[in-house]
């Protein structure tokens, strides 16, 4: 057996214009294993006593993991569980709970076939309700003289694993995450001693630590930050023929496991007829090349435009294989920046996606693990209204959020501004209880996990967490949609209008957050001239938008 090799360290200060090389140069190559496996139904014989038993979660399905480097297959195992809990504490789609089980089989044939025994308990296999009674009675089986886990991605999952192992008295280790570029260490480095915590201030610095996209100490392009670049709409013709993403037809293994989960979870939200997500690190591979090669030379200019039908854009479709770890970021930076290098997609666009793996993505990590457990709890503006239950049924007037819950209820995809600024701006403007809707995100979205997705939701789209992670809460009103996209023509509201019967409700709620939240924001440097415009506005015109207001959340109560 070859074992798969340790990555070398960070080129801490490496000052190349290429990132790609830099990247490349350590990233954690695949393994390669001896030819004899076990797995009768789930568990391996072991030729001795077990020695050590390796932990992998369902997000953690690397297969060139370093974790891995001193693993014997006569002596070692991994572990493997499938549990209700998973799906159900929340509400989660279908799509999501299909892609995360077939991902996870996939990966443990692999696993067999490269010769390492895997202990996999599949549901109906075993009576264990959640991962750790799965975990605590394989333990007392299995008895392995140490246990190895990755650190996993969701405090949940960390304290009850932690609980059930220290409770178990055996020996056992948990290593850091391999698949991120800025480990929780480092991150706490960073934020040691700041004030306060913004993206831009991270992004910079680890650019330069890593040498993503730098020329020599000044960042490729001449800009660190290509924005103002990347904020185009379409215009009346719309979008025009989009290539359409790469499909990924079920496999013999991923059809058992659609079927499995309509019978099991009838009544859970979400359709299975067109799922076609990546569950293998070939797929995953394949949808980045596929991404590189048709989509990523137009992201950067329309990654915030809407459009109605058109669910997927210009977008990548890879953050759920970014998430459960079928492909490592370094991979897809370093694609992304040899297509630029190549001229075959300008700067503004590369730098606008690597901004969403090596800034937001690593940065919402540091800040989950910063707040946790009390992130969950965060209600700064104290909203305290139901989620509607037009979010679990798409049943809207409106038709900008019509077509984003529509889209989610049946794909379980959204893009990010459709997240932000269509299903989040509402709930923000109506005064939902945040932690209502981090549990609605968690579970609508196949890419969710909760370390990527509780601080965009608490923090980002909601401004729960008081400023913690964005220096302002992203409100707007109807006019931001209609700029963006086409949802307004033909709605039966109209973006100009606050009151009246054809009042856009988004309109309505956003003056009617910027009353309620006056004293909150008025002398805030990066909010003031909204509040300004409110300043000049009649008591009459003031009370006629709250009673619309009030009338709009009454209307959505009765419904939930």
């Amino acid at each position: 057996m070859t074992e798969c090799e340790k990555p070398a360290e960070i080129p801490v200060g490496a000052l190349k214009r290429s990132a790609a090389r830099v990247i490349r140069s350590f990233a954690p190559p695949l393994p390669v294993f001896c030819d004899s496996c076990a797995f009768p139904g789930g568990s391996g014989d072991l030729s001795e006593e077990l020695r050590r038993l390796y932990l992998v979660l369902g997000d953690q399905l690397d297969p060139g993991s370093p974790v891995f480097e001193a693993f014997d297959p006569a002596r070692d195992a991994l572990w493997m569980a499938e549990v209700a809990e998973e799906a159900t504490h929340v509400w989660s789609h279908k799509a999501r709970i299909a892609l995360y089980l077939s991902a996870m089989r996939h990966y443990a044939r692999a696993q067999r076939e490269n010769g390492r025994t895997v202990h996999y308990r599949r549901l109906g296999e075993h009576q264990a309700g959640s991962l750790s009674e799965a975990l605590a009675a394989d333990l007392e089986a299995l008895r392995p003289q140490r246990v190895i886990l990755v650190e996993p991605g969701d405090w949940r999952v960390r304290e009850q694993l932690h609980q059930v192992l220290n409770s178990a008295g055996l020996d056992w280790e948990e290593l850091p995450d391999p698949h991120f570029l800025v480990s929780l260490g480092e991150f706490a480095e960073w934020a040691q001693g700041r004030r306060e915590f913004r993206l831009e201030h991270f992004y910079r610095h680890f650019r330069k630590r890593l040498g993503v996209l730098m020329d020599g100490d000044q960042p490729a392009g001449g800009r660190w930050n290509f924005d103002a670049d990347n904020r185009g709409s379409f215009d009346a013709r719309g979008p025009g023929l989009l290539p359409a993403p790469i499909r990924f037809e079920p496999d013999s293994i991923t059809a058992e496991v659609l079927q499995l989960v309509q019978t099991r979870w009838p009544d859970h939200p979400g359709e299975l007829e067109a799922f076609d997500w990546p569950v293998t690190p070939a797929q995953a591979q394949a949808a980045l090349d596929d991404f590189i090669s048709h989509r990523l030379l137009a992201f950067g200019r329309y990654q915030d435009a809407l459009w109605s039908g058109e669910p997927w854009l210009y977008h990548a479709r890879l953050s759920s294989s970014l998430n459960l770890k079928l492909i490592d970021p370094r991979t897809v930076i370093a694609a992304a920046i040899d297509a630029w290098e190549q001229g075959r997609a300008p700067i503004e666009a590369v730098e606008g996606f690597v901004r969403q793996i090596l800034g937001w993505r690593e940065y919402v990590r540091g800040l989950y693990w910063q707040r946790m457990p009390d992130y969950l709890e965060d209600n700064a503006l104290g909203a305290d209204e139901p989620l509607p239950s037009i979010y679990w049924t798409g049943d809207t007037p409106m038709r900008c959020l019509a077509d984003a819950l529509q889209q989610t209820l049946r794909l379980g995809y959204a893009h990010h501004i459709q997240r932000l600024m269509v299903t989040g701006l509402f709930a923000l403007l109506l005064g939902v209880r945040p932690r209502e809707l981090h549990e609605w995100y968690l579970a609508v979205y196949v890419d969710a996990v909760e370390w990527v997705e509780l601080p965009n939701t608490i923090g980002m789209s909601q401004y729960a967490d008081g400023g913690f992670m964005a220096s302002k809460p992203y409100s707007a009103s109807g006019k931001y949609i209609q700029r963006m996209g086409n949802y307004c023509a033909g709605c039966a509201f109209d973006p100009a209008e606050a009151t009246g019967p054809k009042a856009c409700p988004y309109t309505t709620l956003y003056w009617d957050f910027l009353i309620r939240h006056e004293q909150r924001f008025a002398r805030h440097p990066r909010t003031a001239l909204q509040w300004k415009h409110l300043a000049r506005m009649s008591a009459g015109k003031r009370q006629a938008i709250e009673q619309q207001a009030e009338q709009l959340r009454a209307s959505l109560r009765a419904q939930t």
